[in-house]
């Protein structure tokens, strides 16, 4: 009760030092997107980081790539060894299939099966479904609004992607800027 209270509080402050951070409304937003997404595609048997990894598989491979696992973890933004665990279950579930690379042996490149073709377009029908209802106070996700909240996050993503080094951080802990140093 105390942590609603708290939140209720700091959201009804909207400027100054005790307004929620931009982090804070990200973060807040980010876990009720997943929880959506993950109960928006769980009756086609995926759960919301499947989903990442297959519809990004997807979408390579229309635009004729085979990626890799680590390929395909760099843009789902995901650590590998995570997207070698998804990865391993949409094998299983007969989405994907891994074949040999070869230009690298110890490579797989990746790809969408029939069957998970039909599952990542049911779930990509979905997903755009739930953005267009969460984007409803925008406008809509053809909004001039959801428009530009689309282009700021992908600004702040890419100064994220290229200020990932800890060591720019501000008063990061000492242990952590050392780890991420060559």
């Amino acid at each position: 009760m105390v942590i609603i209270d708290m939140y209720s509080m700091a959201m009804e402050r909207t400027t100054g030092p005790e307004a929620p951070t931009t982090g804070y409304l990200v973060w807040r937003l980010a876990l009720k997107w997943r929880a959506l997404v993950d109960r928006a595609v769980a009756p086609v048997g995926l759960t919301h980081a499947q989903y990442s990894v297959l519809a990004s598989l997807y979408g390579l491979s229309r635009a004729g790539r085979r990626p890799s696992q680590r390929e395909l973890g760099d843009v789902c933004g995901l650590d590998p060894m995570y997207v070698s665990k998804l990865v391993r279950a949409l094998e299983r579930n007969g989405l994907i299939e891994r074949d040999p690379n070869p230009a690298d042996p110890r490579a797989v490149q990746l790809r969408v099966t029939p069957r998970g073709l039909e599952v990542v377009t049911a779930a990509m029908r979905v997903v755009r479904e739930l953005e267009e209802q969460r984007l409803a106070p925008l406008g809509g996700r053809a909004s001039q609004r959801a428009a530009e909240l689309r282009e700021a996050l992908k600004v702040l993503l890419e100064d994220a992607d290229r200020t990932a080094d800890l060591s720019t951080v501000p008063n990061a802990p000492t242990e952590a800027r050392s780890r991420n140093e060559p």
